[in-house]
């Protein structure tokens, strides 16, 4: 089946899965304020679109990856806003982290608007959305599932279909952010740890990634701590703003996430300490700075 794609948003996310469509051979028109990744998704052999609008017209996918709910509806129901130059039936697939009920609002009025709606946040990190192997936890009618099939297929090394709930992709998606901020933080306390005791980090990295200790943000950030190079794959203000949502989410329904308040605490303060377009393993520093502790790519 002959499909045609949008990409709404060409963050690191959004440009590796408008890469994927255009290396699956899959027609796709890409627009972002950033006119770098424009570029490249150009020329890997994707369009370029000036507006949302534009992106959306003659897609039978529209993905969208900005950051939050407000965002969503802007580029959605906004000036120049996709969904008015979208055909009927055109299966939008709602990408962002968001609270639930904000999933629920937005794909009800995209069905009243006469489309079709994923709640469908994504997983995996920049790496593996442009090699076409990220996760898709998502929820929504089978039609729109079996619709854009091609799609999800070169985006995705596995699509988890949770049902018709509109929001059930973006409640799983909570889940897995309150897991992975936790063990960023834990990560990062446990190399500055290891660094005030006399321990070679990479000898650290080594043995726990063959122990019980080991997580994949363990074995995935560490290297970052040890290199001291912290260019984002997902920055410190992610995990701000998605930790918020989880631990609001919980509060709501009456749920404790002590780890989860600990992380976020930790992630706001290093996003007020300046380090918030930092990778999110960054957070080592702030830790290392209250125990004396000497990181690699410290200065001095």
């Amino acid at each position: 089946m002959t499909i045609s794609t949008a990409v709404i948003g060409l963050g690191s996310m959004g440009l590796g899965a408008a890469l994927s469509l255009a290396r699956a051979g899959i027609a796709v028109r890409g627009v972002d304020l950033n006119p770098q990744p424009v570029a490249e998704l150009v020329a890997a052999g994707g369009q370029a679109a000036a507006s949302p609008a534009e992106a959306a017209r003659d897609a039978d996918a529209v993905f969208v990856y900005v950051i939050n709910a407000a965002q969503t509806r802007e580029v959605l129901f906004g000036t120049q806003g996709a969904v008015a130059a979208a055909r009927p039936g055109t299966v939008f697939v709602l990408c962002p982290t968001m609270q639930p009920q904000d999933a629920v609002a937005i794909t009800s009025d995209l069905a009243q608007a006469g489309m079709l709606a994923l709640d469908a946040p994504v997983s995996g990190g920049a790496a593996k959305a442009r090699s076409g192997e990220i996760s898709i936890t998502a929820s929504g009618p089978t039609a729109a599932f079996d619709r854009i099939a091609p799609a999800l297929d070169a985006i995705a090394a596995r699509v988890f279909r949770l049902g018709e709930t509109p929001d059930a992709g973006s409640r799983m998606k909570l889940i897995n952010q309150l897991l992975a901020g936790v063990h960023i933080a834990a990560m990062a306390e446990a190399m500055v740890l290891a660094a005030k005791s006399g321990l070679d980090l990479a000898t650290v990295q080594e043995v726990i990634t063959e122990c019980a200790g080991n997580s994949w943000m363990f074995q995935n950030r560490g290297p970052q701590v040890i290199s001291g190079d912290y260019t984002p794959f997902s920055a410190v203000d992610i995990f701000v703003k998605d930790l918020d949502i989880v631990t609001r989410s919980a509060k709501a329904l009456q749920t404790p996430t002590p780890l989860a308040e600990a992380a976020l605490a930790l992630y706001r303060e290093a996003s007020a300490a300046g380090l918030g377009r930092q990778a999110d393993a960054s957070v080592a520093k702030v830790l290392a700075a209250k125990a004396g502790a000497r990181l690699p790519g410290d200065p001095g």
